[in-house]
């Protein structure tokens, strides 16, 4: 039977197996024998024992000696470089399957100097030889938490001596293995005294002025009962490479007596897995590996799924008789299963729910910095409007919005500002024609009769409105290339002054820039090819009823909204008229985003610019600062472990759209300007790498778009066509628990003392 195919659309789960003495070198055909079973990958220890007997005698030696010239200053001990009888480790056709492992007697963080400068050389010494070799990831023990007072100032050795070894090699990348929260941390009600964290938190602030965190990463060690959400959630917005899972983590099963993994273990894994970059899963000391002789004929291939029916997977509706065979059978083979461990891995990913349609559309944007479009000052290409043509919900929520707008205008007997009695609906900045498209459809819908207007100024994207309109929209649309702002409307009529006649066809305003080939439909009948028009008529215009754009940013007015609109409200039915969208506010929340802040800083080496700048990103690996919990009369420890935080995001500023009258041009723009204070309350430290901001829009009374991630599911579940955005801070924020911490908006963002 034929091996069934990955699915793309569920993650993808790379397991390692690790031993802390594994009893063998680490050979190419121990790494076959690996790969036989199933395993990804392995780890390897860089040195032997012999290298630690050498190592010991030379303290003890160090030692000796400074008792003999008691009074006088000997100096550390040199370790001698490597020798073959020192390491197992050589280059190889298998190194890219090998995880290094530092010597884990080794302490960075010791007191005593000569203890520290001897881990220092040893960590120099294996890191070298690994990136020699070719390996790309080694392992090293974190902080050691242990010397109490002296805990600062032991991690500022430690995070120099890393900071030294990363520049080792330009591809070898270190992961530093912590625990997700110490055994004592576990029941403690917020992240805030997690000493695990706290280690953490005060790593980052003696790294913080390096240039090579991009390369230093986490080996997170998952406990058996894990810690609160907060604690959780931080470390997912880490730069994970791996998440360790020894046996002491596995619960055994009830019914097989085989290990498994608690449901919010479970949980965990399916959030971690769905990052831009997945981590690892490396199952740490749960047995050494077997001979090949001992596999059983069905046991899975490398390739993740078996070759024959999994031992979790059941045959198809089964008789009582069959189904009791069958389960007789997987009892005894997963008795039977040599790498229970990793078998219940595998069916943990076959079991993995297939990802989103948002996260499908936004694979390899996640956590990915994007400057915003600049569709004023850039024609955009075809396929940047397609991306967002993808997006059901947001034209959906268009058609009903104008559908509702055009319903109601006939249901309250406005007057209408076209011809017939038809009503004057405008799109502006129409870019391939989409809610041309839905406008045409919501007029049929409703039975209204509508006179359709559409502005574009980028020519390249006007040349497909003028196909879409011959062979899509059947000519009922006026097409106007033009930037909106210089357009002077619907024209309606001129009035003759001279009788100079320029040519035979339509000629109108040069500003306006109107079709004049055939695709050009107008509905009045004025600028027919037959009929000459004079170049000293004066054209008149008549109003819009229902202008329908879509001019928002990710932060709601940080693109063409609203400055755009300003040149064109005034042209709205100055008693009736309707703005599509009516209105629309920003949010702002503080978040943790140790990846955005890593991809800034090297960005910053080329662009001192880099940190000023608001960037578009698809916000996954984040934590949200400041949040609530919910709490019930009923809350228990573990269940307010399992409760979900809400973000505190607060309304910066708003903006409504209307009839108004034309801008002043000593105003400035300064109509438009908006600043606020706003004050954020955090339950847990942290620290705060930037803002993120939302926006929530109401397209008509009844008809809303949201960003927010408090109201996105409710009021426009599954829109892909905006994402946050991301404002970072050049100084980072340290954040104390239960305090509150304020931020100044306008034209800069800055924190306030």
């Amino acid at each position: 039977m034929e091996s069934p195919a990955i699915d793309d659309s569920t993650p993808t789960f790379y397991v390692g197996q690790h031993e802390s003495k594994r009893a063998l070198p680490v050979s190419n055909q121990v790494v076959y024998q690996a790969q036989d079973c199933n395993y990804d990958m392995l780890t390897t220890p860089i040195t032997t024992p012999n290298f630690h007997s050498r190592v010991l005698i030379l303290h003890a030696d160090h030692l000796e000696k400074s008792k003999l010239r008691a009074g006088s200053t000997v100096p550390p001990p040199i370790i001698p470089a490597l020798s073959a009888v020192d390491t197992s480790l050589t280059p190889g056709d298998t190194i890219t399957h090998l995880l290094g492992v530092i010597s884990p007697w080794i302490d960075l963080c010791s007191p005593d100097p000569l203890i520290y400068d001897i881990s220092r050389q040893v960590l120099e010494l294996e890191v070298t030889y690994a990136a020699f070799c070719g390996l790309g990831n080694v392992i090293v023990q974190g902080p050691k938490l242990h010397h109490g007072k002296t805990h600062s100032d032991g991690l500022m050795q430690y995070a120099l001596a890393i900071q030294e070894a990363l520049g080792a090699s330009n591809y070898l990348q270190i992961e530093i293995k912590l625990p997700m929260a110490e055994p004592f941390d576990l029941d403690k009600e917020s992240a805030q005294d997690s000493l695990a964290y706290r280690c953490r938190d005060e790593y980052v602030g003696k790294t913080e002025g390096g240039t090579s965190r991009k390369t230093e990463l986490y080996a997170l060690s998952l406990p058996r009962h894990l810690p609160p959400r907060s604690i959780q959630s931080r470390w997912h917005s880490e730069p994970l490479r791996i998440l360790c899972l020894d046996s002491r983590a596995f619960f055994k099963n009830e019914n097989y007596h085989q290990p498994v993994l608690s449901k919010p273990q479970q949980a965990l894994i399916s959030r971690y897995m769905r990052t831009r970059n997945p981590p690892w899963i490396l199952l740490c000391d749960i047995g050494p590996l077997l001979c090949l002789d001992n596999l059983d004929a069905n046991f899975p291939k490398p390739d993740g799924l078996s070759a024959q029916s999994s031992l979790y997977e059941r045959e198809p509706s089964p008789t009582p008789a069959q189904a009791a065979q069958s389960e007789y059978k997987n009892r005894k083979k997963r008795k039977d299963d040599p790498t229970p461990h990793l078998s219940y891995i595998r069916h943990l990913q076959k079991k993995q729910p297939p990802k989103t349609i948002l996260e499908r559309f936004g694979a390899g944007y996640q956590d990915y910095l994007q400057a915003p479009l600049q569709p004023l000052t850039d024609n955009l290409e075809s396929i940047t409007y397609e991306v967002f043509e993808k997006d059901p919900v947001k034209y959906d929520s268009y058609e009903k919005a104008i559908a509702q707008a055009l319903s109601d205008w006939a249901e309250q007997g406005k007057p209408a500002s076209g011809p017939g009695g038809r009503l004057v609906v405008a799109v502006v900045g129409a870019g391939r024609g989409p809610l041309v498209t839905r406008a045409l459809q919501a007029s049929q819908a409703v039975g209204v009769e509508i006179e359709l207007w559409a502005v574009e100024k980028n020519p390249n994207a006007y040349v497909l409105l003028q196909r879409h309109n011959e062979e899509d929209w059947h000519n009922q649309v006026n097409l106007v290339k033009s930037d909106m702002r210089s357009w002077k409307g619907p024209l309606r009529r001129t009035v003759p002054q001279t009788s100079n006649v320029i040519n035979n066809q339509s000629q109108l305003d040069s500003e306006d820039l109107y079709s004049t080939d055939e695709t050009f439909h107008d509905p009045v009948g004025i600028s027919s090819a037959s009929t000459p028009l004079n170049t000293s008529q004066s054209p008149v215009y008549a109003p819009i009823d229902i202008l329908i754009s879509e001019l928002l940013g990710s932060f709601g007015d940080n693109e063409l909204s609203p400055e755009c609109l300003d040149g064109i409200l005034p042209l709205l039915n100055p008693t009736h008229g309707i703005s599509i969208p009516t209105s629309y506010t920003a949010y702002l929340t503080p978040i943790a985003a140790p990846k955005l802040h890593a991809d800034i800083a090297t960005r910053s080496t080329n662009d001192p610019t880099a940190p000023n700048t608001p960037y578009v990103v698809m916000l996954h690996a984040v934590d949200y600062l400041s949040t609530t919990v919910p709490t019930t009369d009923s809350i228990t420890s573990s269940s307010e472990s399992d409760a979900t935080p809400s973000p505190n995001v607060i309304a910066a500023w708003s903006f409504s759209h209307g009839p108004s009258p034309p801008c002043l041009a000593s105003d400035l723009n300064a109509h438009n300007k908006r600043y606020a204070r706003l004050t954020f309350r955090t339950r847990d430290r942290g620290v705060c790498h930037g803002l993120a901001g939302y926006f929530e829009a109401v397209l008509y009374p009844g008809v809303e778009l949201s960003t927010n991630p408090l109201t996105m599911e409710a009021k426009s579940a599954g829109m892909m066509s905006w994402f946050p955005i991301f404002f970072p801070l050049k100084v980072l924020i340290f954040f104390m628990p239960l305090r509150k911490t304020s931020f100044k908006a306008g034209d800069l963002l800055y924190h306030e003392p």
